[in-house]
């Protein structure tokens, strides 16, 4: 399993994935709650990678979460550029518009939540992808 991590100032996203890109577990959390959450998580699923975006506060955080986690446990970085707007259009696919809100034009359109949890989601699979072109 591997967990992605969108970190951030004041909240963060969390996401559990399979290899297979099964998505197991995605939520957005307050930055202060967001190594207890990672560590339950680590728990509950057999983590053995976490992917971190490499963009703003990357650097601190990958050091708080060395400190915290597991040794045993690797940590890598991938490209965060443009995630948000990945993110964007990919939560109205994991939850397509309904009743008026459908006719308002894709572009226009805003989540009515954080999407934090689904840029996770998506590191995750900017991960997978690269491994997948390195090996191939």
């Amino acid at each position: 399993m591997i967990l992605g991590f969108d970190p951030g100032k004041d909240k963060c996203g969390i996401a559990v994935m399979g290899r297979d890109k099964k998505v197991c577990y995605h939520q957005v959390v307050q930055s202060e709650a967001a190594i207890s959450t990672i560590q339950s998580l680590c728990e509950q699923f057999s983590i053995e990678l976490l992917v971190l975006g490499d963009q703003t506060t990357s650097k601190s955080w990958k050091q708080k979460l060395t400190q915290s986690l597991s040794p045993a446990l690797k940590i890598v970085q991938v490209d965060e550029r443009y995630s948000s707007l990945e993110a964007r259009e990919r939560y109205w696919q994991m939850y397509p518009p309904t009743g008026l809100s459908r006719l308002i034009p894709k572009g226009m359109r805003t989540p009515p939540r954080p999407v934090d949890d689904i840029v996770a989601i998506v590191l995750i699979e900017r991960y997978l992808n690269k491994e997948l072109t390195v090996d191939s």
